[in-house]
């Protein structure tokens, strides 16, 4: 259960990876993932940035999509559609380009059938856009401006943050508002890959910066989910993303106090049956370690004597 929201299971997608359509939501809802999570919005439709802006990489993945999306009109209606179809959680993503933009497109959701909002202030791929998640005086002002429009339960999704003081400024803010959950952790912002035979970066945008997702993130997402967990007592919920690929992985984060994971590079790599595998070997490490609930073993991370 996340915000009052009744989840089959503890596993569904991210917002980014193959989500901008309907076409491609529908996949998502045919698929074993315990919810719909839509694209991250924003007032009007964006092409995003220049192509090449993604790429595959040995253990994860690079990207500069810069918020391709088709105008949070677009995702009102697909949720109607999405709801009554598939008849699990639809989750919307709303990242508008300014503080009137993000107050327009919450106020436009109180009226959808979505069951919950996850806030993107800050992508670390839209040209000329701060991440937000840096600024803590910016985020405690769009946290305080949206909060008194919003009608539905919300959460923010973060930025990976490196240092113990930012953990705790974060998440002294987030505590001041009707925040649910929190979403650990963004991809990683402005990494660079470099093709050596070519001499030249994988992706076209910022010279080749991009955002780093996969297993090449899941130490520092491990380590924002458990940071989060610690600070907010289980008064707000923590959902973990990256770096998941397999059953295994969802326990570590479950185990590091995530009442949730979402899948994002692994489901554009392994495609939608990635949700029912993961599920499966899950349930099968859950046997293996007599746990019969998520509740049993989450947060409860043994240290070394």
């Amino acid at each position: 259960m996340i915000a009052g929201v009744n989840f089959n299971t503890c596993i569904f997608n991210t917002s980014g990876p193959a989500d901008v359509t309907l076409q491609e939501l529908e996949v998502v809802g045919r698929s074993k993932s315990s919810a719909i999570t839509m694209k991250s919005c924003t007032l009007k439709p964006r092409e995003g940035n220049p192509e090449p802006r993604y790429a595959d990489l040995e253990f994860g993945s690079i990207n500069s999509m810069g918020l391709p999306n088709l105008g949070y009109k677009a995702y009102i209606k697909f949720s109607k559609i999405l709801k009554k179809k598939y008849k699990k959680p639809v989750i919307a993503s709303i990242s508008g380009m300014t503080l009137k933009d993000n107050l327009v497109i919450f106020k436009a959701f109180n009226d959808s059938p979505v069951d919950l909002i996850e806030f993107n202030p800050g992508s670390p791929n839209t040209i000329g856009k701060p991440i937000v998640g840096y600024d803590v005086d910016a985020m405690d002002k769009l946290l305080d401006a949206v909060s008194k429009v919003c009608k539905k339960p919300f959460g923010v999704k973060l930025p990976a943050y490196l240092d113990l003081v930012h953990f705790e400024k974060i998440a002294n803010v987030i505590k001041k508002y009707p925040v649910k959950f929190v979403t650990c952790i963004n991809s990683i912002g402005n990494g660079l890959v470099i093709d050596p035979n070519k001499e030249k970066p994988l992706i076209k945008p910022k010279g080749g910066l991009g955002g780093i997702g996969g297993r090449y993130i899941k130490f520092t997402a491990l380590a924002n989910v458990r940071k989060f967990y610690e600070l907010f007592h289980d008064k707000i919920q923590v959902i973990g993303v990256g770096g998941i690929y397999s059953g295994i992985d969802v326990f570590e984060f479950i185990l590091a106090g995530a009442s949730a994971v979402q899948i994002g590079t692994a489901f554009l790599q392994k495609g939608p049956r990635i949700f029912d595998n993961v599920q499966n070997e899950l349930k099968k490490f859950m046997e293996k370690k007599k746990y019969y609930n998520i509740q049993d073993f989450r947060g409860k991370l043994k240290y070394l004597n």
